[in-house]
């Protein structure tokens, strides 16, 4: 059964218990290190006055007279009461006490071991004799001839032992108590902030909003990118990866390594909220929006959402293209219209051979044109654009001219009709527009041209031409002071280069644009 458990209070019991043991595993070993160091210092002690009392003067003296305890009694007691061991024992070689803290045991046989001593030894254990468990140290005591005399035992009692090792603890648990408490209270102020970024959420639904979160961001269409503060990619999933054309993770790289247009970066990067920007990549049309990530004030990073608008714009310039069909055969309604009462109107006041004149010389100069566009133009899509664009052109009075070097002949250049629509159709038209803001007689001449290395498209205009520095294949450039264009040149260079070929900018009056396609079976 899983743990309901919020992750905060998981991480304040485990912090807890983690404390304890460390706390119990540091007393215990304080404990025995104290109790080693106090068991050493009761050795050294009762060794260093044992020795000191074997060889002071006064007991070998005393030893050799007929009532040795006479002596050695007071002597053992002054030196019990300055040590602060518990006994002071000496006796004969063959183990009679001629001195004890309880004067009633003076005369009795010791309690312990001698042997050792006896030998001329020393002797250091703990026994349990008249007073109870104590450790204790048995020397001999030597004559002028080195042969032993006497015995000397000093002892502390075991209980005096623990009870200095008591007071050594003490202060131990005092220590360890303070740095649980303390401990504990650091575990549940990190606990506390860890619940309000948790939201109280135990840590198997923290995982499965994680699963769930990771299944929903990579199962989208849509592009979703994180931009942290820095400019380095902090998320970004399968849709924007491929509507960037990433081939590789971005996550912790810099914005500015991706090769992304300089537009779409600095939005990218913006703190203003931005809503269905259009921008322009290599091969794409996307759709940006951008919300800046705030916390305490300060900018954290800014999400992305991308989605792709390549098919809908590419449907949206098909429909551009047929309302400028349509618009063309309106046009040519109109000028039809034009002839036939001008045709109508000489013929009603009795001038047929006129009307007749008049409407040979229009059919031969519509004719020819015709015949030269669709004969000269393989492609009937880019016909029928040119045609469309001649008659809007003579509508706005402008002189539209297909230069006679204008051949395409050759259909299998691989590159789709929709493309060369929008390559030449925004080209005209932006000629078109150009011209008719001119000064003179409004111009527009037009060239495509077939070979063996690709197409060329070549249109040129009249119009006051094209700045030295403008960057007129960005998104958003244009001349016009409305909103709304700026979008077909970008469009031109973006399917300019998605075939690899270039688009030169030059000014010869007017602005002239030329565009080289190579042709895509080389490049396959």
């Amino acid at each position: 059964m899983r743990s309901h458990w919020s992750l905060a209070r998981q991480l304040l019991v485990l912090q807890l218990v983690v404390l304890c043991v460390l706390a119990g595993a540091g007393i215990t070993f304080a404990y025995l290190d104290a109790q080693r160091a106090v068991s050493e210092n009761a050795r050294d002690q009762v060794r260093v006055v044992a020795a000191t009392v074997a060889d002071a003067p006064t007991v070998a003296a005393a030893v050799t007279t007929p009532d040795p305890s006479a002596t050695l009694q007071p002597f053992a007691v002054r030196v019990q009461d300055h040590t602060h061991v518990d006994f002071i024992t000496i006796m004969s070689p063959a183990g009679i006490r001629y001195t004890h803290p309880n004067p009633a045991l003076i005369g009795q046989h010791y309690l312990g071991t001698i042997d050792k001593a006896q030998r001329g030894e020393e002797l250091t254990e703990t026994y349990t004799g008249s007073l109870g468990p104590s450790m204790r140290t048995v020397v001999p005591v030597f004559d002028a001839g080195h042969r032993v005399v006497a015995l000397v035992a000093v002892g502390i009692r075991v209980a005096a032992i623990s009870a200095e090792l008591r007071e050594r603890l003490w202060p131990l648990f005092g220590v360890g108590g303070t740095v649980v408490l303390v401990g504990a209270l650091g575990g549940w102020l990190i606990s506390a902030r860890l619940r309000r970024q948790t939201r109280g959420v135990a840590p198997d639904e923290l995982s499965n909003l994680f699963e769930y979160h990771e299944a929903v961001l990579h199962s989208v269409r849509e592009g979703v990118l994180l931009v942290r503060r820095d400019g380095r990619i902090g998320l970004c999933n399968d849709g924007a990866r491929t509507l960037l054309g990433l081939d590789t993770d971005p996550v912790g790289r810099d914005l500015a390594t991706l090769g992304l247009p300089d537009g779409l970066a600095e939005a990218f990067t913006s703190e203003e909220n931005r809503a269905e920007e259009l921008h322009l990549t290599d091969s794409r049309v996307l759709l940006v929006s951008t919300t800046a990530v705030r916390s305490g004030g300060r900018s954290q990073g800014t999400v992305v959402v991308l989605r792709d608008h390549t098919e809908l714009q590419s449907l949206t310039g098909e429909l551009t293209t047929a309302r400028g069909l349509a618009e063309a055969l309106r046009s040519q309604a109109h000028e039809a219209a034009n002839r036939l009462h001008t045709v109508v109107s000489l013929v009603e006041i009795g001038r047929p051979e006129q009307a007749v004149e008049f409407a040979t010389a229009e059919l031969a100069f519509a004719q020819e044109l015709t015949d030269r566009v669709v004969g000269a133009v393989a492609e009937p899509v880019l016909a029928a654009l040119l045609l469309g664009k001649a008659a809007e052109a003579s509508e706005r009075g402008v002189e539209l001219t297909v230069t006679p070097d204008t051949v395409i002949d050759d259909v299998s250049l691989g590159i789709e009709a929709r493309d060369l629509v929008t390559i030449l159709g925004n080209l005209i038209d932006n000629g078109l527009d150009a011209a008719v803001r001119g000064t003179g007689h409004p111009k527009v001449v037009v060239t495509a041209r077939s070979d063996e290395e690709g197409l060329l498209l070549r249109v040129a205009d009249s119009g006051p031409g094209v700045p030295e520095d403008a960057d007129v294949f960005r998104r958003g450039w244009s001349t016009k002071a409305e909103d709304g264009h700026g979008l077909g040149l970008a469009l031109v260079g973006q399917a300019v280069r998605r075939y690899g070929g270039t688009v030169d900018v030059g000014r010869d009056g007017g602005a002239v644009f030329t565009v080289r396609l190579p042709r895509q079976e080389a490049r396959r």
